[in-house]
């Protein structure tokens, strides 16, 4: 795996190309001079996480034949008062769309925060709390 950055402006503005050809932009906070045109790094962590685990989930209901309709992942975060602002606390809550069985829908979840979501799983070994919750809406 390999990305490559190129600086696009004389400040914060940045996009990132992966081995794909695929691209984000990232941009500092206008507190230090960015121009808001990307999202920050520590925002890409927390898609990061929304991400990473919704693939598992999504596969996981699909094995179990599970007629998941939509996904919406809210993904919120604690970060420390003093540098390096690090995480502390995420909290990741997972709305899922369809007539789905609620015990194989809340094991999905767990099994991805829990042994599948990379993303995740290094933040903790990081030392970052992770809490999810799920809900189901038909």
């Amino acid at each position: 795996m390999k990305v490559e950055l190129n600086r696009l402006d004389d400040a914060f503005l940045f996009e990132t190309t992966n081995d794909e050809g695929l691209t984000v932009q990232t941009d500092g906070s206008p507190d230090i001079g960015g121009q808001g045109k990307g999202m920050r790094p520590m925002q890409l962590v927390l898609a990061a996480v929304a991400s990473c685990s919704s693939i598992d989930i999504v596969l996981l209901l699909q094995k179990q034949r599970q007629e998941l309709r939509d996904i919406k992942v809210t993904v919120e975060a604690d970060r420390r008062d003093t540098e390096p602002r690090t995480f502390t606390r995420i909290r990741v809550h997972y709305r899922l769309f369809g007539p789905l069985d609620p015990k194989k829908a809340d094991r999905a979840c767990r099994l991805s925060m829990e042994k599948l979501c990379s993303v995740s799983l290094m933040l903790k070994a990081g030392g970052v709390a992770i809490d999810w919750t799920c809900t189901i809406e038909e």
